[in-house]
């Protein structure tokens, strides 16, 4: 496919915003990650403030999920998360989420730095709140024999729950890489935290040895948002390393019928068409599917 003939498509994408809004009844809904952006992101070509009136204005997307590195030092800040928040509102966007990293293992060996892992989520929680988020997405990290880790990552994340379930805030885990990668295996640590406010973000691309369907199908009875992750497509619009319909069938026969996040992380086409071309693809399958 010649990128001047995925241009003509994506351009047509976008006038499909609305569509959503015009189905009688969307079987679930799209957001938009800001690690989709990334590369702009880090090169200063676009400032985190700005993140909501791009997926507003740019691309017709009224729900956003942040990514804590963007804005590092600001968790406490609270004049700068005023000025998220009135900047959302104007666009009337909803800041579904922020995803948390560089804040320590919660599964880590070592009880002290567990701890601290925990208590250094704890102002991700509250400025969550402060933006009228229902959720943060940590990692499962540890190490030792996969049951050892199991246990410690669980007693991490049951701990942070505790803090997270009075704020009415959901804290879920991302198949990350390690063995949250494994669909079963963080299955299992669901079951031992055993809290309705702890679940899981199955992420599309972040399988590596373990089979992405059925990572996807593990994790999610868990799940209270979907990353909906792409890297290209083909002449008719289809993500070309994985299956969409398959997935999406998947996540809707499950029962989901909440967020969908667009995680674009391509190589070859600008940030800017990957982002429309999931749109597109999720705005397709909501058609599809809806019946």
């Amino acid at each position: 496919m010649q990128r001047r003939d995925f241009l003509a498509g994506t351009a047509a994408a976008l006038s499909l915003p609305s569509m959503t809004r015009m189905l009688p009844a969307a079987p679930f809904k799209i957001s938009l990650a800001q690690w989709s952006l990334h590369k702009a992101l880090f090169a200063k070509e676009i400032d985190h403030l700005d993140f909501a009136t791009i997926a507003r204005r740019d691309f017709g997307i009224e729900a956003i999920e942040y990514v804590n590195v963007f804005f590092k030092d600001r968790a406490r800040d609270a004049a700068y998360l005023a000025e998220m928040n009135r900047r959302a509102s104007d666009e009337g966007v909803f800041q579904h989420l922020i995803m948390c990293d560089g804040e320590g293992d919660l599964g880590d060996p070592d009880d002290a730095r567990r701890t601290r892992a925990v208590d250094n989520h704890r102002k991700w929680l509250d400025a969550a709140r402060t933006l009228g988020c229902i959720t943060i997405r940590v990692n499962a990290a540890s190490s030792g024999t996969p049951e050892e880790q199991q246990k410690l990552a669980a007693d991490g994340l049951r701990r942070l729950t505790e803090f997270a379930m009075p704020m009415n805030l959901n804290v879920v885990v991302e198949n990350h890489g390690g063995l949250s990668s494994h669909g079963d295996w963080l299955a299992g640590v669901m079951r031992l935290v055993n809290q309705p406010r702890c679940g899981t973000l199955p992420d599309f691309g972040n399988f590596y040895e373990y089979d992405r369907y059925q990572g996807v199908r593990d994790m999610m009875p868990f799940a209270k948002a979907v990353s909906a992750k792409t890297h290209d497509f083909d002449g008719f619009g289809n993500e070309t390393t994985k299956d969409y319909r398959r997935l999406m069938k998947i996540v809707l026969d499950a029962g989901f019928h909440s967020w969908v996040g667009i995680e674009f992380e391509g190589d070859r086409l600008t940030e800017r068409e990957g982002i429309i071309g999931t749109l597109r693809l999720l705005q397709h399958l909501q058609i599809e599917m809806a019946s």
